[in-house]
């Protein structure tokens, strides 16, 4: 790592090529606590995202507290996000988080424009807003505030336990706005989950959030995104996964397959060759160029997890098979969906954004898969 002669808690003197171009960049800093991990806080300008107008996504605006994340989710789509910074979608993305130390107060003012119009708000869209920096930046109940204040409807989706810390903020948001959560598990094999999201609580931690959630009485789904084929996609592990979310009190289940965009794709075949070399040449085989599983794999994957959602009474009201956060039950964007109920390639997968158009990158791609 190229910080790793750094004393921590030390303040960085030499920003990464890509934050030096920063004019709001305060300090970088590494943590007892997070080791491997540097901070690089900076003040930002905005904290509304607005989403564009052909996106197919439930949600008009979006709030994004972290840039990169120390989940280390081998599958992430967002890891291309870190190349603006000229960071790297594999190691840096895991390890150079960036951090909004104002957004409370930025989202604060925006919301109180007389132009607000309270459209719902999604947290998790890009990276996880209850990552383990949470813990130490407590960004979150800033926000879970300014928007209830502002009458403004959102929603959350997170592999953090963390959420729990929030709670009561929560509960007492949802006294006055809609409030959606949803946790993301989508591994129910321990093993096979320390290695695919190495830096997420587990499994079993996950599963006692949304109970302790629903305890609170909130709605919760469940996240099960993706779905790795050839690793999670077995009836033995959907039928045992569900049977544990519904114990858990979870209200309901999306589900999408697993989908690779240049860049996730090069680091995501790294992890298989190392650790499932097997299934490697299927991949290159069902993934070849493309970043979607074929058609024909989520007809048969939809085939076979929806009569196990409905077998364990997780269906919902309206299906959100896309990646966008928790879908809210405030008013919402139209849905566009195909013959298996997903949400079209270029809504899904990336929460709405477009994947790469990059010949140079699809073609190492191709190299990989």
């Amino acid at each position: 790592m190229r910080w790793q002669t750094q004393e921590l808690t030390a303040e960085q003197a030499d920003a990464l090529p890509g934050l030096a171009k920063l004019s709001n960049l305060v300090r970088s800093v590494q943590t007892p606590g997070f080791e491997g991990v540097t901070f690089h806080e900076v003040v930002a300008k905005s904290a509304l995202n607005k989403v564009g107008a052909g996106s197919a996504v439930p949600f008009t605006w979006t709030i994004n507290p972290y840039r990169g994340c120390s989940h280390a989710c081998v599958y992430c789509f967002a890891r291309t996000s870190h190349k603006y910074l000229e960071l790297d979608a594999g190691q840096d993305f895991d390890s150079q988080v960036i951090v909004k130390v104002n957004v409370a107060d930025v989202l604060q003012r925006e919301l109180a424009r007389t132009s607000w119009n309270r459209e719902p708000v999604a947290l998790g869209t890009n990276t996880d807003p209850y990552q383990r920096a949470e813990g130490k930046y407590k960004l979150m109940p800033g926000i879970i505030a300014a928007l209830a204040d502002s009458g403004t409807p959102f929603s959350i989706l997170t592999k953090g336990t963390l959420l729990r810390r929030d709670l009561p903020l929560l509960t007492e948001a949802a006294t006055t706005v809609d409030v959606d959560v949803a946790m993301s598990i989508a591994i129910f094999d321990d093993d096979l989950q320390r290695s695919v999201e190495p830096g997420t609580p587990s499994t079993a931690a996950r599963l006692a959030t949304v109970k302790a959630a629903r305890d609170a009485g909130l709605n919760v789904s469940v996240f099960m995104m993706p779905v790795l084929p050839f690793l999670t996609d077995s009836e033995e592990h959907l039928d045992g996964a569900l049977a544990r979310i519904k114990a858990a009190g979870a209200t309901s289940v999306t589900y999408s397959g697993l989908h690779l965009r240049p860049g996730v794709k090069e680091w995501y075949a790294q992890w298989l060759g190392r650790e499932r070399p097997e299934v490697l040449p299927r991949y290159r085989e069902m993934y070849g160029d493309d970043s979607y599983a074929p058609k024909e794999y989520r007809r048969w994957l939809a085939a076979r997890i929806k009569p196990l959602i409905a077998k364990h009474g997780l269906e919902r009201a309206e299906t959100d098979a896309n990646t966008g956060g928790a879908a809210s039950s405030a008013p919402r964007r139209a849905e566009f969906r195909d013959a298996n109920g997903e949400l079209p390639a270029r809504a899904s997968g990336a929460r709405g954004a477009a994947a790469s158009n990059n010949l140079a990158e699809r073609e190492l791609a191709a190299t990989l898969f």
